[in-house]
């Protein structure tokens, strides 16, 4: 079975002494659980795995009930033993309690590993930065990029364009009415209603919904808020519509890129642009058929930036770069990433209109930053999703 680098990094801290909580976050439906289990399977620790995914027992009593298992555990096996509590956010106040048992096992010296696995950065702000800090080490369960489909699955360039990442969906592909399905009922709706409804006071999930299918629709195109509140009914303001791109982007379905500039307010004024998380969400969204890749060549524009654009975010997840666009008159470069005084320019020959030129002229305004041009003979797009270039100089 495949395993994703990730069960190697858990491996690893499992077999190191007790120094951190162990978070495994990440979007729903990437795999998390499923990592869980692999790496416990390389394990000799005796295990206890519990899930709060039952509302009616998520009490501070139960957990402690649970810790207090996986501490009899510990205290029969020389090499301690490990408490794996899956989708830890669901549990109200989870942190505080964490907090005072986990400290307690360090006061008493009880040799007791811990996983905590959540979706989403939401469980980050909810709970890891307030009650748990210096406690924790993140684990991130990223969409799965092409290289993995494919060892995995294997998918071809253009299934993967069309399907994603998401390894639950891969088996339906020969169904496109039934993979349509999943991803509504499976990730995306669960990912609204549920894990952004039940962590954050929503006033109009509606809007929300409405704003999601959207951006997705347009990934790797700007579009001004002004714009956003023509196309939505209700829209309330700018403001509003803001902060729920910011949070479909913490759970992992839709970013708004922002654009590039040295001066931090003017960025951050900018219109964004729109970018899916996995490119499945765009085809979702629009419920495009398969046939529209070889037929619409703007459509397929958009579906290729848009998977140059998920790669490099979820990369930047894992190496701490900020990914943007950049756009001045008629000259446009599709992405630029910064990591520290490091600066790279991406542009995607995509088979879509758009000025030329970009790179240059962007390199003529920074003359430290690296050019990409993937799509270009020196540079295939299956090259650049397989990582065989480096990003920064």
């Amino acid at each position: 079975m495949f395993e994703r680098a990730l069960v190697q990094k858990l491996v690893d801290r499992m077999n190191e002494p007790r120094r951190f909580i162990q978070m495994v976050v990440g979007p729903r439906q990437t795999g998390k659980t499923t990592a869980v289990y692999q790496a416990l399977s390389h394990l000799n620790q005796p295990t206890r795995f519990v899930s709060a995914d039952e509302p009616s027992i998520l009490t501070a009593d139960w957990l402690k009930g649970e810790w207090s298992q996986a501490r009899l555990l510990a205290q029969d096996s020389e090499d301690g033993a490990i408490l794996v509590i899956d989708e830890i956010q669901k549990m109200p106040q989870w942190s505080t309690t964490v907090k005072f048992l986990w400290d307690e096992d360090a006061r008493l010296g009880t040799n007791l590993r811990v996983i905590l696995t959540g979706s989403s950065a939401l469980l980050l702000r909810k709970g890891m930065k307030e009650s748990l800090m210096g406690r924790f080490e993140v684990l991130r369960s990223t969409h799965w990029i092409y290289e993995e489909c494919r060892e995995a699955f294997g998918y071809t360039l253009d299934e993967f364009l069309y399907f994603g990442g998401y390894p639950g969906s891969a088996e339906l592909r020969v169904d496109p009415v039934r993979w349509m399905q999943y991803m509504g009922d499976s990730i995306v709706e669960p990912t609204i209603s549920q894990d952004i409804l039940q962590m954050e006071e929503i006033r109009k999930p509606a809007l929300m919904r409405a704003l999601f299918m959207l951006g997705a629709t347009y990934s790797g195109q700007e579009l001004s808020y002004t714009k956003i509140l023509g196309q939505l009914q209700d829209a309330g303001n700018t403001v509003t519509l803001a902060h729920y791109l910011a949070l479909l982007g913490s759970a992992g379905l839709l970013t708004g890129l922002g654009k590039f500039s040295h001066e931090l307010v003017r960025a951050r004024k900018s219109s964004p642009r729109f970018m899916v998380e996995d490119t499945s969400l765009m085809v979702y969204a629009s419920g495009t058929t398969r046939e529209k890749l070889d037929q619409d060549s703007t459509w397929r524009g958009h579906l290729v930036e848009s998977a140059v654009g998920a790669y490099l975010l979820t990369r930047a997840q894992e190496e701490r770069f900020e990914v943007y666009y950049w756009r001045d008159r008629n000259h446009e470069v599709d992405f630029v990433i910064r990591k520290g005084n490091a600066l790279t320019a991406i542009e995607v020959k995509s088979g879509r209109i758009k000025g030329v030129g970009g790179g240059l002229e962007f390199m003529k305004r920074n003359p430290e930053a690296l050019v990409h041009i993937v799509g270009s003979p020196h540079l295939p797009l299956e090259d650049f999703l397989l990582g065989r270039v480096r990003l920064f100089k």
